[in-house]
């Protein structure tokens, strides 16, 4: 019998014998249960997430290959959060431990053009500056400079990937933190916002924009304060949903 390949994507920890395995397996004479719980054993670290897999099947022996989930929703499963900052340069959503970073890197590190563990935890912490993550209470940036310098160099040669549960609490109440000084930030940006509308009526949008970026304004507040002639809010939030969305299939 030649080698098939049987491709699909569950959800980490949770693979079962019906759709899409099941079926497809079956007519290849393996051990479907034994597939189930080799894939399961491998993706248990990535509950809640969709993992692409491929079984390749032999006769009556197989091999499991699992990929990984993208940067961007290994980071979200280690800040506990839903969504990623829209606004990164402004608004943070999370702090994240060395540890946690170690985490994601050995998660990806098939997957990264990395040298070693060190390059690889940089990339990570270079992603973390677009999502609006903290690490170690600090701008990314600093971290990669602190790394350079050695700071860390224990933790990444011994991969440390675990937390006490006091620091992961401590890490949830700065998450708590960051979002109430995100909803004031907001609120002020608002009330800046209206100021220039107000200051600006009968001017066209544009320059009521531009004079908004000028201010620091960011585009979710601009939208929201100033949509597209014939958008309503409800077409604006079915949008949003679109997007977010579409945005998870790529990944």
């Amino acid at each position: 019998m030649s080698e098939k390949t049987i491709e699909a994507l569950v959800e980490g920890g949770k693979a079962s014998a019906g759709p899409p395995l099941g079926p497809a397996l079956g007519p290849l004479g393996v051990n479907i249960g034994d597939v189930i719980n080799a894939i399961n054993e491998k993706t248990k670290d990535f509950a809640g997430m969709k993992i692409p897999v491929k079984v390749i099947v032999d006769g009556k022996n197989f091999d499991i290959k699992v990929g990984t989930p993208p940067v961007s929703a290994l980071i979200k499963k280690e800040a506990n959060l839903n969504k990623l900052s829209s606004n990164p340069k402004e608004d943070k959503v999370a702090d994240l431990k060395i540890e946690q970073i170690i985490k994601i890197a050995k998660a990806k590190k098939d997957g990264l053009n990395s040298v070693d563990m060190k390059s690889s935890v940089k990339q990570i912490i270079g992603s973390c500056v677009s999502y609006g993550i903290l690490v170690e209470g600090k701008d990314p940036k600093i971290i990669i400079n602190e790394i350079n310098e050695g700071k860390y160099d224990d933790e990444i040669i011994h991969e440390k990937t675990e937390l006490s549960a006091e620091e992961l609490k401590k890490l949830e109440e700065e998450k708590k933190k960051l979002a109430e000084e995100r909803e004031k930030h907001l609120e002020e940006m608002k009330k800046k916002a209206n100021e220039i509308i107000n200051q600006m009526k009968g001017a066209e949008r544009h320059k009521i924009i531009a004079k908004m970026e000028e201010e620091g304004v960011s585009k979710d507040v601009i939208n929201e304060l100033l949509p597209k002639e014939g958008e309503t809010k409800e077409a604006k939030v079915k949008e949003e949903e679109t997007k977010e969305k579409t945005g998870e299939e790529k990944k």
